[in-house]
């Protein structure tokens, strides 16, 4: 197929993995890949948006919010879990839209991941500096330079992690599994000692009436839905709670990245759906406990704030007067956080190295090291975010990372229903039950979380796409190995 659609073959894109100069080495099992799901994922969330969450939008009904951000992620880990054990290769998404969809779409998903993924790292590199400053008791990790803020901490992570993803993915996978010890001890921590605090007067009103459109209320900062519907505001309310649920999604981002370590496991076919499902159900259990534990220790209004980025998890522990428990946790938030950096790091050099080895981007990107890691790609993904981290304020940039994942789970559900039609015959490690029932509710939960979202956003969002259907335009579509490997086939 000529253009723009042209496809790359599900056989092409595993005989393209066996290039000597871009092979990745086979290091991981199931269990390497449910830690790094669990790693990534438990973290951003827990630590860093869930109380604030809690204040600012839904009250007590955050675990509500949880619940129907999870439910949507489980109908699209099943989808990405038949794709990366049908098409185990770098990429995850990327690479599923393209044996799907065709180029032009597989470079747009790109294009979207490379925004969720380095947006990600730096947000949750600045909630790991201001942590730092807790652990250690100063203001945080910043520090001004002629009028300008710089953020030494993140920097500092940043640096680490890149140095430890250029030495190996088998590494990366050691280290992320001593972290997450700590981090879910401290996650059960918060439950158990939290529990004994837990007031039922907090739990009343369980979803505060709505707010009008009060300061920053109103206009764009407005959920979409809720600017739809002509509603006043999506602060508290159901407008809140579903509100709350497109925020709250954050704490969920990781599992996807799971798929694009597919190309790096020994047995891609069983172990890749494993560790994504595994994953998305450890971390469940322990999300909705928490969001209970949390909004029964202290009132909504003491977790409210101006700015909506104030109060974390230690802030309901240090008004119950646990001051152990609240540094307890703010360590365990400062290790934990380490290694949502380093997955999703992982996550964006793998795409970028699919998209290279493609010619989408300069393909002498694609070259892997010695170590089996494409180290040059490491490099500029972790300069990039360390500008990112040091420049962009922390508020509002989790947004921006939600509407790119869940577009991303669009596509990847879509994409499963055309390979069972255009496909069937491909040998399926694990198949999606209830296609193409199961897909279609994916799409539909995704696309209502987006909406859910604000106007704001999704100005962003649609500039940022914008931009990189110019840079198809004047670099991808030229370079496309695909495309002149079609043009070389027909002369």
């Amino acid at each position: 197929m000529n253009g723009r659609w042209r496809t790359k073959s599900v056989e092409q894109s595993i005989a393209d993995t066996d290039e000597p100069s871009t092979r990745l080495r086979k290091d991981l099992n199931w269990w390497d890949l449910t830690v790094f799901g669990v790693s990534v994922v438990i973290g951003a969330g827990i630590f860093t948006i869930t109380a604030s969450t809690a204040g600012n939008l839904t009250g007590p009904a955050i675990s509500i919010s949880f619940i129907i951000a999870a439910i949507a992620c489980g109908l699209a880990a099943l989808c990405y879990a038949e794709f990366a054990s049908t098409v185990p290769v770098a990429g995850s998404a990327y690479t599923f839209s393209y044996a799907t969809f065709g180029e032009f779409v597989a470079w747009i998903i790109g294009w979207d991941l490379i925004l969720e993924f380095a947006v990600a790292a730096a947000v949750v590199a600045k909630g790991w500096s201001s942590y730092l400053g807790t652990v250690f008791g100063f203001g945080g990790g910043t520090a001004e330079l002629g009028g300008l803020t710089l953020d030494w901490g993140a920097l500092l992570i940043i640096a680490f992690v890149t140095y430890l993803l250029a030495m190996g993915t088998k590494l990366s996978a050691h280290f992320s599994l001593a972290i997450t010890i700590i981090k879910v001890s401290v996650v059960l921590l918060v439950v158990v000692v939290g529990a004994f605090y837990i007031k039922a007067a907090n739990y009343s009103p369980f979803i505060p009436p709505g707010e009008g459109a009060g300061e920053g209320a109103g206009g764009a900062e407005q959920s979409l839905f809720s600017l739809m519907t002509g509603a006043e505001g999506s602060h508290y309310g159901w407008y809140g709670v579903l509100a709350g649920a497109s925020i709250v999604f954050f704490a969920f981002i990781g599992f996807d990245i799971v798929a694009t370590t597919a190309e790096e496991t020994q047995n891609p076919q069983r172990d890749v759906p494993r560790g994504i499902l595994g994953s998305l159900a450890i971390v469940t259990v322990l999300y909705v406990a928490v969001a209970v534990v949390l909004s029964g220790m202290v009132s909504y209004l003491d977790l409210k704030s101006g700015d909506g980025a104030s109060a974390n998890l230690a802030t309901a522990f240090e008004l119950n007067g646990v001051h152990w428990a609240a540094k307890v946790i703010s360590i365990g938030a400062l290790a934990g956080l380490t290694t949502v950096v380093i997955v999703l790091m992982l996550g964006q050099t793998r795409v970028l190295f699919a998209m290279s080895r493609d010619g989408l981007l300069p393909r002498q990107m694609a070259t892997t090291g010695r170590h089996g890691t494409p180290v040059r790609i490491t490099v500029i993904v972790g300069v990039l975010v360390a500008v990112a981290a040091s420049v962009f304020p922390m508020g509002k940039l989790e947004e921006m990372v939600n509407i790119g994942t869940l577009f991303a789970f669009v596509l990847v559900s879509a994409g499963v229903i055309v390979l069972r039609r255009t496909r069937p015959d491909l040998p399926r490690g694990f198949r999606a039950p209830w296609v193409p029932l199961l897909p279609i509710a994916a799409i539909i939960a995704c696309v209502w979380l987006m909406l859910n979202l604000t106007g704001v956003t999704w100005i962003r969002f649609l500039i940022w796409m914008a931009i990189g259907v110019v840079v198809y335009a004047v670099y991808g579509r030229r370079h496309s190995v695909l495309a002149n490997r079609d043009v070389t086939t027909t002369v």
